[in-house]
């Protein structure tokens, strides 16, 4: 069932409304195709669609264990890693925009 899914993950990723109304990539443009090959084994892959797809999901991971596990400095760790999703995400777009 979890394969029948995942294959079939493309079907439904919504369309980016901001490249099909004004032509141009917004910050998450690449991110569910990103995680679908994150999920597919395509590492490399899911990097060079949306770099920032490794800081996030450590930032998913971190936020869902201090949810359910509160640990000591989370705060700080959780609030470092939404600093450096910023940078990362404007990085890479400013490179995808420039080049």
């Amino acid at each position: 069932m979890l394969m029948l899914l995942m294959s079939n993950l493309e079907d439904y990723m919504l369309p980016c409304l901001n490249k099909k109304f004004f032509g141009v990539e917004c910050m998450g443009c690449g991110l569910q195709r990103s995680f679908s090959f994150l999920i597919h084994g395509e590492f490399i892959a899911a990097f060079k669609m949306y770099p920032a797809i490794y800081t996030l999901v450590l930032l998913c991971i971190v936020v869902a264990i201090n949810t359910f596990k509160p640990f000591k400095f989370s705060n700080k760790i959780i609030i470092i890693l939404a600093i450096l999703n910023v940078a990362v995400i404007l990085g890479s777009y400013a490179f995808k925009i420039l080049t």
